[in-house]
């Protein structure tokens, strides 16, 4: 027989055990719900919040590479292209969004969601994006200019359709990310490690599946189309999957393509930890609605990236 606690402890999560359900998930979600930005409107509709997406991805080329000025330079004017891009392409994809944003319980805070932002002024951001990644690009090598256009066109496209056909949706985020990463190598002049963007891309994946298992215990399939093809159990065996081939890929461009020590390969139990821990909180708490917040703030995260950085600098200056 089940005891008077277990069923209170599965009345309050929905789940047996005490794993929160779906409508625990939500309470929690609500729970946690900040208000609006305290960043002025228009900056918070860029989302400088997310720009360490490209600090992050973009110099990843630099990794076991002897540093030069000028290779340095490129990197950062691509890094300066790919957040320029990428606010451009926020704006605009909260402009189509608008409406469904204004039915999501976190989402409904955003600049054009809540009224702060009206749509007028979005369209002048866009164009004011447009106009200074011209001569940002203008300055930049071919390879970055052929990836940040590619990543325009590619998102362009979500914008308008892909972001309401399952799996296709995740693949063109990750797509973004991968892109990031061959405009480093555009810049960087450096040839391509097949293994990294491999690595790169799987990540990705973890981390906009864990975003999408997420939202439906949050929001359910209501403000995103998409995620009518989704279940958790579904997402939860893709994560399985998407972790096993980054551990994989990640050792391989070490023993392969990295210009590190055969010894780098002891960082491998930092690639782990740090995907158990990202599997926890996706799955356990029933959290990751927000992956740069979550790889930026959790301190078990952010132990775990010192030591791997840590490691990487050693054996490269050995």
């Amino acid at each position: 027989m089940t005891s008077l606690s277990e069923q209170s402890s599965q009345s309050e999560t929905g789940r047996p055990g005490g794993r929160p359900g779906p409508a625990a998930a939500r309470r929690t979600a609500a729970r946690r719900t900040t208000g609006p930005s305290r960043l002025p409107a228009p900056l918070a509709l860029l989302r400088p919040g997310q720009w360490p997406k490209n600090i992050l991805v973009v110099p990843l080329p630099l990794l076991g590479a002897d540093l030069a000025w000028d290779m340095t330079a490129r990197i950062a004017v691509a890094v300066g292209a790919f957040v320029l891009a990428s606010s451009l392409v926020y704006v605009v994809n909260d402009l189509a969004d608008v409406e469904r944003d204004r039915r999501h319980p976190v989402k409904r805070h955003r600049p054009l969601a809540s009224g702060r932002v009206t749509p007028r002024t979005a369209v002048g951001l866009v164009l004011l994006l447009a106009a200074l990644l011209v001569p940002v690009l203008a300055a930049a090598g071919p390879g970055v200019v052929a990836a940040v256009l590619l990543y325009l066109a590619v998102n362009a496209a979500y914008s308008w359709r892909l972001k309401h056909l399952p799996l296709l949706d995740v693949f063109v985020v990750a797509t973004g990310f991968v892109l990031r990463l061959l405009g480093g190598y555009g810049a960087s002049g450096r040839p391509l490690a097949a293994w990294l963007v491999l690595t790169v891309l799987t990540l990705c994946l973890v981390l906009i599946v864990g975003k999408r298992r997420h939202e439906i215990g949050v929001a359910g399939s209501g403000h995103r189309p998409a995620l009518v093809g989704y279940s958790a159990h579904f997402l939860d065996l893709v994560l399985v999957l998407c972790s096993g081939l980054t551990v994989v890929g990640y050792l391989m461009y070490l023993r392969t393509e990295s210009g590190y020590e055969t010894g780098a390969l002891l960082t491998a139990p930092c690639a782990l930890f740090a995907l158990f821990r990202y599997l926890q909180i996706v799955v356990v708490h029933a959290e990751g609605g927000n992956p740069v917040h979550t790889l930026l703030r959790d301190r078990a995260m952010l132990a775990t990236a010192a030591l791997w950085a840590a490691l990487l600098l050693a054996f490269q200056l050995t």
